[in-house]
């Protein structure tokens, strides 16, 4: 047998997305699409976000309760808590505000109940939690949901200390055609709504792309822009104390980005 000498008992390795940094375990929609593929984008090589998924029947009130009620939330928060992960993030911002902060927090419980290891949020927390670490007051909404959802999430971000000075939304019921806004129409719909007296502007929707154009408006805006998905991404890391962020993303990232 040969033995290596010198440069060649070193071989390279390819970078193989191996867990160095961390694990989030993520509950997420099964026909959507943008919110593993936007944190696999936000995170830095050594963060690994861990997918399990539930059917949605429709994005509407009706089709939420379907989703929430069925014993897929509970198979499907065992089974990613099953693997060794940091956090666990309940990746649907409707299905966790549309019944008010109280079930919000419930949720969670239950979460911690299935899966007692890691920690837990869910997007709902998580947008709140973003909301105060940039230290926001009255805010302005831009949604993709039909009228009932938008108007549940107005309700509870004035619930929570952000009353919302201007809205707008897009009527979307179709999963599939909430991820098919392109990243113009979102950045057009955000400017829409910025109002002189807000002091942040939220994107509510995980299966709605936005965290491409968050340091644009930022830069055209000069205020925070917080997305569900980015401060979901950002509280799992927030609540781990990863620093596993990459750059690019919004000023909410300034403490967690990767050394």
């Amino acid at each position: 047998m040969t033995r290596l000498s010198g440069a060649e008992a070193s071989p390279a390795f390819a970078y193989d997305g191996y867990a160095t940094l961390g694990r989030i375990g993520l509950i997420y929609i099964a026909s959507s699409v943008v919110m593993d593929a936007e944190m696999a984008a936000m995170a830095a090589p050594g963060l690994c976000v861990h997918t399990t998924r539930l059917r949605l029947p429709k994005v509407t009130l009706e089709g939420i309760d379907a989703m929430m009620t069925a014993p897929e939330l509970e198979q499907s928060a065992r089974l990613v808590g099953s693997a060794p992960i940091d956090a666990l993030c309940f990746g649907g911002t409707s299905a966790s505000f549309v019944y008010g902060t109280a079930y919000d927090k419930a949720l969670i419980a239950r979460m911690q109940g299935w899966a007692p290891g890691p920690k837990v949020t869910t997007a709902s927390t998580a947008s709140l939690a973003a909301l105060a670490a940039v230290k926001a007051g009255p805010v302005a909404l831009a949604t993709p949901y039909v009228d009932a959802i938008h108007q549940r999430a107005i309700n509870f971000l004035g619930s929570n200390g952000h009353p919302v000075l201007r809205h707008g939304n897009l009527g979307i019921d179709e999963d599939h055609a909430l991820a098919e806004v392109p990243l113009d129409k979102v950045y057009d719909l955000v400017c829409s709504v910025d109002h002189p007296d807000v002091t942040a502007i939220f994107i509510s929707c995980t299966n709605f792309r936005s965290v491409g154009v968050i340091a644009a408006l930022e830069a055209a805006l000069g205020k925070p822009v917080i997305s569900a998905v980015q401060a979901s991404f950002w509280h799992c890391l927030e609540i781990t104390g990863i620093q596993g962020a990459r750059p690019g993303y919004g000023q909410l990232f300034d403490s967690r980005l990767a050394r």
